[in-house]
């Protein structure tokens, strides 16, 4: 019988690896990313909650089938978050319909305002979440992506990178332009920086 306590000082790797051994162990890499991929999946979807389990559960039966597939070079976190992207945007794509709007918790909105508007002056102690929430979710969904897997999951660059199969100056370039017309959209609601 397996323990929890075997895996918790495990690297997702070494568990991808027991896994290849063992399909029981696939139960602790979707008990440590359920929450967070789920999350994720939520974020930048915007879906009812029983939807973007049906996703998740997607995402993780998909990742089982292929993580014969998967490099060891890499990090299994990357590689499991560019399925939940990439199943999250399918599923839109075959409804033909994108998600719209995003939710965040006041935390997270808070992490993005001080990581890419701080301002001298305290007109950004007036913002509410209503007003960041507003103007972000009129950003095009490419937007959305990259400061959600900046700010709110806390990726680098390069990790972003993996997840969205893009390159990395792509990647600067879109958080760059998302910084700018969430900072745009703010000063159209008349605060000033």
């Amino acid at each position: 019988m397996i323990t929890g306590s075997e895996c918790i000082n495990k690297t997702d790797e070494q568990i991808v690896v027991l896994t290849l051994k063992n399909q029981n162990y696939y139960l602790y890499l979707m008990k440590r990313y359920e929450t967070k991929l789920l999350n994720y999946i939520l974020k930048i979807s915007n879906i009812s909650r029983e939807d973007a389990e049906d996703i998740l559960q997607e995402v993780f039966i998909k990742a089982y089938q292929n993580l014969n597939d998967f490099d060891l070079n890499y990090k299994f976190s990357n590689w499991i978050y560019s399925i939940a992207h990439n199943t999250t945007i399918s599923v839109f794509r075959k409804k033909k319909v994108r998600p719209q709007t995003v939710s965040w918790e006041d935390k997270d909105l808070n992490d993005i305002l001080e990581s890419t508007l701080y301002a001298e002056n305290t007109s950004l102690q007036k913002l509410t979440y209503k007003h960041i929430l507003k103007i972000t979710n009129q950003l095009p969904l490419k937007y959305k992506e990259v400061l959600i897997l900046k700010f709110v999951e806390g990726k680098d660059y390069q990790e972003i990178s993996d997840i969205l199969h893009k390159p990395m100056g792509t990647i600067a370039t879109l958080i760059n332009r998302a910084k700018k017309s969430l900072k745009q959209g703010l000063e159209k609601e008349d605060i000033k920086f």
